[in-house]
């Protein structure tokens, strides 16, 4: 059971204060993140690409780059890289460069995304948001099998036996798919046989078994390995000592971040009941005191299938103190009651078979 980090680097306003750091000390923040997160022993640290003034990070993999040198075992992914609107050749070189800083520790995981200013940015139409996310898996992909390249689709240029470097450590760099919960794209992880990150931030995570399910069967029929295939989710949560501690810290700016988000989508209003009634024992927010957290952790792992784990902290803008103390308790104290249990389970399970 892998557990780790992922952070969209956002930049909006203190809830308290009203003030907006620069989008250049949230990245130096985040560096720091990923440093601590290596140091207390957790797995995996994702960066989201956006490309808007409330989030800093629009290039995932320089922010992971420059914590790359300062870290020994964590792997370092994207969280997500919008494909649909990115080169894969450049992406491909971008994340082979983390590879041979890192040591072999970068990862891509790639999505539509859920914002859609980059499409205009990079000079692409909406109508074609489908078309092009499929043509470009489908080239990163092919510059993942091989050194040279012959490739040719709708909107991008063809490439004709060209080298794609540099190339990296690991052979093959792993290409996750995000997925939001639509039922095609974790088929098309199935069939490609790439593994799932499911990002499970509403409702009961229970709901999700389904699709892992059906992500597990359409790799099956592809006649993929599925001991080779983790599914992993990412779902928003805080830790602090106590779980008042934690929720009373965390709702502020989870409130903030929301209801910001829900003038732009058409979304009800985010309020006191429908964040507690997200953080209980059923719902999609892991927030709360370790032990609280690891059990929620625990029953994701049991009920749904998912083999990794990434806390998404913060939600709008929190004190950088409060975000390194929750990354310490999930490295110190929760990965450890997580992965104990869970090899314990496990163990159970093949006795049992």
């Amino acid at each position: 059971m892998e557990i780790g980090i992922s952070t969209f680097v956002e930049t909006t306003p203190d809830v308290e204060t009203g003030k907006i750091i620069s989008h250049a000390q949230r990245i130096q923040e985040v560096v720091k993140e990923i440093v601590l997160a290596d140091q207390v022993g957790l797995d995996i640290f994702g960066v989201g690409e956006h490309h808007r003034a409330d989030y800093a990070a629009s290039s995932p993999a320089i922010v992971l780059a420059a914590a790359a040198s300062q870290t020994n075992r964590i792997r370092l992914t994207s969280a997500v890289t919008v494909l649909s609107s990115a080169d894969p050749v450049r992406v491909f070189q971008d994340f082979a460069t983390l590879d041979a800083i890192s040591n072999g520790r970068a990862e891509i995981m790639a999505g539509r995304g859920s914002f859609i200013e980059s499409f205009p940015l990079f000079g692409y139409d909406l109508k074609d948001y489908d078309q092009l996310f499929d043509e470009k898996l489908e080239l990163l992909l092919k510059i993942r099998e091989s050194e040279k390249v012959t490739w040719k689709g709708g909107h991008r240029p063809a490439i004709d036996n060209l080298g794609v470097y540099p190339r990296p450590v690991q052979n093959p760099l792993p290409v996750w798919i995000g997925s939001g919960g639509n039922q095609d794209s974790v088929i098309r992880a199935g069939l490609l046989g790439l593994p799932l990150v499911l990002a499970i931030i509403g409702g009961s995570p229970l709901y999700f078994e389904p699709l892992v399910q059906l992500y597990k069967k359409a790799a099956a029929h592809a006649g993929h390995d599925l001991s080779k295939l983790p599914v992993a989710s990412h779902s928003h949560g805080f830790i602090a000592e106590s779980t008042e501690a934690a929720a009373e810290k965390f709702f502020p700016s989870t409130q903030q971040a929301m209801n910001k988000l829900g003038r732009e989508r058409g979304w009800g209003k985010y309020d006191r009941s429908s964040f507690d009634a997200a953080r209980s024992f059923e719902g999609a927010l892991y927030v709360g005191d370790p032990k609280t957290v690891a059990d929620k952790i625990i029953h994701l792992r049991k009920n749904v299938g998912i083999t990794r784990f990434m806390l998404h902290v913060p939600v709008g803008t929190m004190p950088h103190g409060d975000v390194m103390r929750a990354i310490e308790l999930l490295g110190k104290e929760v990965a450890p009651i997580v992965r104990k249990e869970i090899s314990r389970w496990e163990g159970e399970s093949e006795g049992e078979l």
